[in-house]
């Protein structure tokens, strides 16, 4: 049987996206029956038009994190989770 159970994460907003989003952060809840993934999260953010569709788009350059470590698309979210959204850094 598919567990139906709410997901719960904890987004963190890092660099100039706390600035474009004006928020250090939040929690989403995903009460879908489909797994929540980085992708998912990421096309549900973009639905919110706006600043979020403008820093999320395709092309733009933004990493995610789950627990500290970094994340791919098709990576699974699990209940509880910190997935931190960044701009890649460079330095010389």
């Amino acid at each position: 049987m598919l567990d139906q159970s709410p997901v719960t994460v904890r987004l963190v907003y890092l660099a100039r996206l706390r600035e474009a989003f004006a928020s250090s952060g939040e929690s989403v809840e995903w009460r879908r029956a489909d797994p929540l993934t980085v992708a998912r999260l990421l096309d549900s953010l973009r639905e919110r038009g706006g600043a979020f569709r403008a820093e999320l788009a395709a092309g733009r350059a933004v990493r995610v994190a789950i627990n500290h470590s970094v994340a791919q698309p098709d990576d699974v979210l699990s209940d509880g989770d910190e997935v931190a959204l960044f701009p890649p850094v460079t330095g010389g």
